[in-house]
C-alpha cells in the first residue's frame, strides 16, 4: 500500500496549495476561486472534471484498470466567518474569513492523492470519484449535492470522509465504530405574556419567569431522562427580552434559541419532544403562551461497519498508526447526508497534540499542520487500493 514516504515528494506542492487556500478563504457556496483551482489541477493530471454541483462543488472522476466498483472520497472546501489571529505569513487576506477547521488541508490532501493516483492508475481496478464539497459549515452543502443527483450521476459502492483532529498523534488514523459525530439541531422558544410595570408585576403575566424556569428544567433532559451511557446535549445560546434602557419594565415577550445534540435518532426524537413539552408546561404554569420550534439540521454521523473495517485495514496496510475506534464527538457534520444514501465511513487524521487550546478547531489561532498532508494523502491512496484491488 502507498505510505507517507511515497507521497512525501508531493508534500511541498500540497503545502503550497494548502497555504494558498488558507490565504484566500471562501464561505459556503462562495468557493469559486477554490473550486476553479481544484478543477484546473485535476484537469492538468488528466482527470475528468464536473463543476457546478451545488453551485461550487467539483467532482473529479479517475478511472483505473477495468473494474465494476466505484468509490467516492470527499473533502470539504469552505471556510468560517472568523477573523484570523495567527499572524502567519500565509494568514487569511480576507477580512472576517478564515480556514479555522482545516478544510484547506482536507482539499490539499485529496488533491495530492488525486495526483498520485492519476500517475498510478494501474494500481487499482475501477473508478474513484473525488468529491470536493462546498458549504459543510452549517449551510447544507452535502445535502445540496445529493439533492442535485450526486450519486445518480456518479454512482458508487461506498463513500468516505476524513477530517483532521488535533490532539491525536500526527499521522494516526482513528476509525470510529458506530457513531462518529452527533446530530446538530437548532431549537427556539418564544414566550408571550403581558408586559407591565416592574413595580406592579401582578398586573401582567411574566414571560421572563417562564423562560427562566424553562432554562432550568431543560437541564434535566440530558441529566435525568437520557441513559447515562447515551449522549444528549441541550444548550441555550441566545436570550432576548426587554430593553436595557427600561429595566423597570417586565417585558411581554422573551425569545430563546439554542442547540441540541444526540448520537442516535431515538435520543434526538426524545430531546425534540421534551423541549416542546417543557416550553408549554412552563408557559401554562405562568398563564401565558409558548411558541416552541425545533429545526432538524444534521443527522448523527454513524459509520457503516463494513466500510469502517475497510478504512481500518487501509490505515494498517499503509503504514499508518491505526486506531480501532474513537469516542464520539458532539460536533456535527453534514457527511451524514452522504451516509444516509450510500454505505460509507468517516475517520480522523491526527495532526499532533496542540500545546494549548488554541490549537483546536474554530479558533482564531488555528492553523492546519502541514506535516499531516503526506499522511492524509497516503491514507486516501491506500484506501483506494483496499477498496479497488
Amino acid at each position: 500500500m502507498p505510505t507517507p514516504d511515497d507521497l512525501s515528494p508531493l508534500a511541498p506542492a500540497m503545502t503550497a496549495w494548502r497555504r494558498d487556500f488558507h490565504r484566500h478563504p471562501e464561505l459556503g457556496f462562495e468557493e469559486r476561486r477554490t473550486a476553479a483551482k481544484v478543477a484546473a489541477l485535476l484537469r492538468g493530471w488528466g482527470i475528468e472534471v464536473t463543476e457546478g454541483i451545488a453551485r461550487t462543488g467539483v467532482v473529479g472522476t479517475l478511472r483505473g484498470r477495468p473494474g465494476n466498483r466505484a468509490v467516492a472520497l470527499r473533502a470539504d472546501m469552505d471556510a468560517l466567518a472568523m477573523t484570523e489571529a495567527t499572524g502567519l505569513p500565509h494568514a487569511s487576506e480576507v477580512p472576517g474569513r478564515m480556514h479555522a477547521c482545516g478544510h484547506d488541508g482536507h482539499t490539499a490532501m485529496l488533491l495530492g492523492a488525486a495526483q498520485w493516483l492519476a500517475a498510478h492508475r494501474d494500481r487499482f481496478a475501477g473508478t474513484v470519484h473525488l468529491v470536493f464539497q462546498p458549504a459543510e459549515e452549517s449551510l447544507g452543502g452535502a445535502a445540496a449535492m445529493a439533492e442535485e443527483g450526486l450519486f445518480d450521476r456518479f454512482p458508487v459502492d461506498a463513500v468516505y470522509g476524513l477530517h483532521n483532529l488535533p490532539g491525536l498523534p500526527l499521522g494516526t488514523v482513528a476509525v470510529p465504530r458506530g457513531a462518529v459525530l452527533a446530530s446538530s439541531d437548532t431549537w427556539e422558544v418564544r414566550f408571550l405574556g403581558a408586559g407591565t410595570h416592574g413595580a406592579k408585576p401582578h398586573l401582567g403575566t411574566d414571560a421572563t419567569l417562564a423562560a427562566a424556569q424553562f432554562i432550568a428544567a431543560i437541564q434535566a433532559i440530558a441529566s435525568r431522562e437520557v441513559d447515562p451511557l447515551g449522549t444528549a446535549v441541550v444548550s441555550v445560546g441566545h436570550i432576548a427580552a426587554g430593553s436595557a434602557a427600561a429595566p423597570n419594565v417586565i417585558p411581554a415577550e422573551v425569545f430563546l434559541k439554542g442547540t441540541a445534540r444526540a448520537l442516535d435518532e431515538a435520543v434526538r426524537g426524545h430531546v425534540e419532544r421534551r423541549l416542546g413539552e417543557i416550553a408549554q408546561a412552563a408557559a401554562a404554569l405562568h398563564r401565558l403562551r409558548a411558541e416552541p420550534r425545533y429545526i432538524r439540521r444534521l443527522a448523527p454521523t454513524v459509520n457503516h461497519p463494513a466500510q469502517a473495517a475497510v478504512m481500518l485495514r487501509a490505515a494498517r496496510a499503509g503504514a499508518a498508526a491505526a486506531q480501532d475506534g474513537h469516542p464520539p464527538i458532539t460536533a456535527g457534520e453534514d457527511f451524514s447526508e452522504f451516509l444516509a444514501r450510500v454505505p460509507g465511513a468517516y475517520a480522523w487524521l491526527g495532526t499532533g497534540d496542540p500545546a494549548h487550546p488554541e490549537g483546536w478547531h474554530h479558533n482564531p489561532h488555528f492553523d492546519f499542520n502541514d506535516a499531516a498532508l503526506a499522511h492524509g494523502a497516503a491514507f486516501w491512496c491506500s484506501l483506494v487500493e483496499a477498496e479497488l484491488p
